[in-house]
């Protein structure tokens, strides 16, 4: 079984190709379940996601292409939403999809991992960063109100590295993950950006792991070329670690898989 549920359109404006298109790559790669999760709509930072205006046909896209292709290719529904307290909406929030990815993407509006905005690395303690990062994490996971956390170790991406011991720094993210039920991404978009590796790394897998948080796949793809890039070298640092199993969803229900 190969899933991939974290996949973009061209409605976030800041991606390319068609959904068909999308589609007709993760077939051609044996991919079993694929999931479309667009950037969630949200009065801020509004250039880079989906608007509220397009929500229906948005989900009309999905819903078609998933009766399309229902024999040849399981269509999930999905949204990515941006864990910004006092932005999310209810019409995302109590949406009537298959899941929620939850990501935080921005600490008091700075979009850290936007490369317009690197600037505000600068005269900013590293570690400090980082903390704040995995505290709006564990906040995310405690409101309960998403399936999947988005690229666990985002904060990372232009390798700015703390000095602390990454698990120390994540581990009440990690428990808090855990108490929610949540699932944690191999999201292997990290590949393809500064950092070079997957999200998360090696070590925070091995600490989810130790707390049987399960696991699904994502390409995170914004381009035809990289759906299912990296697939192979996700399965085998799961494998490596000891997961065999991934989780996929169907109305926001989990359904546990051999990969």
């Amino acid at each position: 079984m190969k899933i991939d549920l974290h996949n973009h359109t061209t409605r976030c404006n800041h991606a390319v190709g068609t959904v068909d298109e999308y589609i007709q790559r993760a077939i051609a790669l044996n991919i079993n379940v694929f999931g479309f999760s667009e950037h969630a709509p949200m009065d801020f930072d509004e250039k880079y996601r989906l608007p509220f205006c397009d929500m229906d046909a948005y989900v009309n896209d999905i819903i078609t292409a998933k009766e399309k292709y229902k024999d040849q290719i399981d269509i999930l529904l999905g949204y990515e939403v941006d864990w910004l307290p006092g932005h999310m909406d209810e019409r995302v929030l109590y949406a009537d999809v298959d899941y929620l990815i939850g990501s935080v993407h921005f600490l008091d509006k700075w979009g850290f991992d936007n490369p317009e905005f690197l600037s505000g690395w600068k005269n900013k303690k590293i570690d400090e960063i980082w903390k704040a990062y995995f505290d709006a994490t564990q906040a995310m996971a405690t409101s309960g109100k998403f399936d999947i956390v988005g690229h666990l170790d985002l904060i990372k991406v232009f390798k700015f590295m703390p000095k602390e011991d990454v698990k120390i720094l994540a581990k009440d993210a990690l428990k808090a993950i855990k108490r929610s039920g949540m699932v944690i991404e191999i999201n292997t978009a990290g590949l393809r950006k500064p950092v070079g590796e997957m999200y998360p790394s090696r070590a925070l897998l091995e600490s989810a792991y130790s707390l049987d948080i399960p696991i699904t796949f994502s390409s995170d793809a914004h381009a035809i070329e990289q759906i299912g890039a990296g697939y192979d070298l996700a399965v085998t640092l799961a494998k490596d670690i000891g997961y065999n199993k991934a989780v996929t969803f169907q109305g926001r229900d989990k359904q546990l898989v051999t990969f």
